[in-house]
């Protein structure tokens, strides 16, 4: 409370010894209490005033499309335009679905396509008489891709616990792109490949 008057009265004294008339100190007393109410309404208005929102457009990302072979047992064979992120099952209802008789138990139904890919559906037809078959009967090399187990079993060399690996392998990773491929499958290696090769086909 002492500073606080001591500080007054500085002030008074400084004001009292001041050079000027009466109607300048009231001048000037006017001017400062200008200058104190605009630099108010300034601070204020500062505050108030809402920070300004800057828009953002909508960044639209398009979608990537893949051309897909779907053959086999489907309704309505044929290449079809699908999504980046579509899956096998996705591929079969584009053609139509799967045909009464398709067997889709060696496809992996939710494996990811990708472009230039083609989708073959065997049927359980063809399965039931290539059972049938003797192991030992075969017309022309095996298709990777689409033979079944007793057809895979009937290569030399591999026998139905490998042939059940190369059906796994389809179904997880998708065709074989070459027959070199195969020896990607747990169990075959370059000799039993060398035994094979020219048998197999894709």
């Amino acid at each position: 409370m002492e500073q606080i008057r001591n500080a007054f009265d500085s002030i008074s004294n400084w004001w009292f010894d001041l050079h000027y008339t009466p109607n300048q100190k009231r001048g000037l007393l006017v001017i400062s209490a200008l200058l104190l109410i605009i630099s108010f309404f300034i601070v204020v208005r500062g505050n108030a005033q809402p920070p300004e929102v800057e828009m953002s457009s909508p960044v639209i990302v398009q979608e990537v499309e893949i051309f897909v072979d779907v053959a086999g047992a489907v309704n309505n064979p044929g290449v079809y335009s699908l999504s980046g992120k579509s899956r096998v099952i996705d591929a079969i209802k584009a053609a139509g679905d799967s045909a009464p008789g398709a067997d889709l138990s060696t496809i992996n139904l939710a494996r990811i396509v990708s472009d230039g890919e083609q989708i073959y559906v065997d049927s359980a037809s063809t399965y039931r008489s290539s059972d049938s078959v003797k192991k030992n009967v075969r017309v022309g090399p095996v298709n990777l891709n689409r033979a079944t187990k007793s057809q895979l079993d009937s290569l030399d060399g591999i026998g139905p616990v490998i042939a059940q690996r190369i059906i796994d392998y389809r179904k997880v990773n998708g065709p074989f792109l070459t027959i070199e491929d195969i020896q990607k499958v747990s169990g075959i290696g370059t000799a039993k490949f060398a035994q094979i090769k020219s048998k197999i086909q894709v």
